[in-house]
């Protein structure tokens, strides 16, 4: 089999890439990984949501487990637009490899079956739920530890053909029998229950918040190349695959992850200023009841799951209207807090030194500034400089509404672009250097995003996660600019924007498409938002007047 795929292989790079080769004939068996797969669980044991809401909704809207996460990306990941358009494309460059898409978005599909489609044509209402109350709380930790593991655990795992031996990829485990894990013990329930500190932990997040390309392996010399067809990936550790996400992998890294670190109550809500997990940010307490009938704790964790996620769910909100299985102000809460989010992750500050701006930007986040899948995800400062009528005298970072443009000229823009080595040009028709095609990209072109704080070159490098196209060294988690003054500067304001909706990235899954109307829909959906404005995470203002006389400005 190996002697067969690799000859098939070596056909595909000897082919001259005057024809597309594309789709590229790659299997399930390509895309599989460690962990419960189709038929490994009854169809009918990941529940939906609505028997969950019964006991844990309904009662206290804005704090209940069910009705935070009904407005979350979570609980939407089957019905997001933006998601359907992607996997089209990335479909339409590799066969099946849509399969491997829906395990993470749509992970109830697993349990179901209907992850072997994978166009997601056959996702039923239960499907859509996406990652849904049922499917976290059966989640069993692959890696057991003997006195902190429970015990049934063991018998979980002895299931399974391949048990996981890392965080990543969609790599979960289900409890195959009807128990629902959590981290408190003495729990009063009409169902089974099993107390579980993995629910408690950041692995647990890893789980589907470190993505490689599992048909790509790493070689000796750090590069990437693709897989013989028709075989599981030789490695299932993620770092030895073609990062698409490295969120966890980054928080793993960080000084977050090495004992917390004290930000003064930004993130965590009431559990107190050190934050160090995933949950700690994400899950921030409050004060409420888990459950109707349940008692009142002061350390109940959100399941609003606020990320950065206000752009997808205006046009999930938008492309679900009228859609009774959909909370629409359950949304609107979502967007909220997801703005909330957005508006702590990071800092500016300006200063003057020798005649110049000092402009700094820093993470104040547990992962890279922006983080999470790395298409169209971006962050750029735009600085603006006034004379003391407000007159605009000179601006970096200028973002032109009317065409949705942002001028990139004279800004650094924090991102991460992805490309095709020529190899993977040979192998797919394609022409190398940076790439749109995400599902076929094997190498960085670009990765200037902002590190978290504990940043270490080796260790990020090691981890697939790399600095590329711009310089930080060790322990920096802020990017400084240096800009002279123009003449007759007498205020400065500088804005940090966040965008994930780019004009040119919207159009590629637009005009790529020659599969089906997802592109066409989401790019209506795009025009009906707002057209992916950019949102606004921070700023500062700086003041001159006469701070310059007298100080070697003049």
């Amino acid at each position: 089999m190996r002697l067969a795929s690799s000859l098939l292989f070596c056909a595909l790079l000897a082919a001259a890439p005057l024809a597309a080769q594309l789709p590229l004939p790659l299997t399930q068996d390509d895309f599989r990984v460690p962990g419960t797969q189709v038929g490994d669980v009854p169809t009918w044991l990941v529940q939906s949501a609505g028997q969950c809401q019964m006991c844990h909704g309904g009662y206290d809207p804005g704090v209940d487990p069910y009705s935070t996460w009904a407005g979350s990306l979570m609980a939407l990941g089957g019905r997001d637009p933006l998601f359907y358009a992607q996997m089209s494309l990335a479909n339409q460059d590799v066969e099946n490899v849509g399969s491997y898409c829906l395990r993470c978005h749509v992970p109830i599909a697993v349990a179901s079956g209907h992850v072997q489609q994978p166009d997601g044509s056959t996702l039923d209402e239960r499907d859509k739920e996406g990652v849904s109350c049922h499917f976290c709380h059966l989640m069993v930790d692959p890696v057991y530890e003997a006195g902190v593991s429970p015990p049934e655990d063991l018998a979980v795992l002895g299931t399974l053909t391949e048990v996981p031996q890392y965080y990543g990829n969609a790599m979960f485990v289900l409890d195959h029998q009807d128990r629902r894990r959590g981290p408190r013990s003495g729990v009063d329930a009409p169902h089974p229950v099993v107390v579980s500190s993995f629910h408690r932990q950041s692995r647990m997040c890893g789980t589907c918040h470190d993505v490689g390309n599992v048909a790509t392996t790493r070689q000796p010399d750090g590069s990437w190349r693709y897989n013989a067809i028709g075989e599981p990936a030789p490695d299932a550790d993620p770092w030895q695959q073609f990062p698409l996400e490295r969120t966890y992998t980054e928080w793993k890294l960080s000084a977050f992850a090495a004992g917390g670190v004290d930000l003064g109550g930004r993130f965590g809500g009431a559990r107190g200023p050190v934050v160090g997990s995933c949950q700690d940010c994400h899950m921030p307490t409050t004060t409420g009841s888990a459950c109707s009938s349940g008692v009142t704790r002061s350390d109940l964790p959100s399941h609003s799951f606020a990320g950065a996620a206000v752009p997808s769910l205006d046009l999930i909100a938008a492309h679900t209207a009228g859609d009774p299985n959909v909370d629409q102000q359950a949304i609107a809460a979502g967007r909220r807090e997801a703005l909330a989010m957005l508006q702590k992750a990071a800092d500016v500050e300006l200063s003057l030194a020798a005649g110049e701006l000092v402009a700094r930007v820093v993470n104040q986040s547990g992962h890279k500034l922006p983080t999470g899948h790395i298409e169209g995800r971006r962050v750029w400062l735009n600085v603006r400089f006034l004379d003391a009528s407000g007159a605009l005298l000179a601006e970096q970072g200028a973002y032109d509404h009317a065409s949705a443009t942002l001028d990139e000229s004279d800004v650094v823009v924090y991102e991460m672009l992805v490309g095709l080595s020529t190899a993977a040009a040979a192998a797919t028709g394609l022409p190398p250097g940076p790439t749109g095609h995400m599902a076929l990209a094997d190498s960085i072109v670009k990765d200037t995003r902002i590190p978290p704080r504990g940043f270490a070159n080796a260790a990020f490098d090691a981890g697939g996660a790399p600095v590329v196209g711009i310089d930080y060294a060790d322990g920096e988690h802020w990017h400084e600019r240096r800009t002279p003054l123009p003449a007759g500067t007498d205020r400065i304001v500088a804005r940090l924007y966040y965008q994930s909706l780019p004009r040119s990235y919207i159009e590629h899954l637009r005009d790529g498409n020659h599969s089906d109307e997802w592109g066409n829909i989401l790019h209506a959906l795009w025009e009906q938002t707002g057209r992916g404005a950019p949102i606004t995470m921070a700023g500062a203002t700086l003041a001159l007047g006469d701070r310059l006389h007298g100080d070697g400005f003049e």
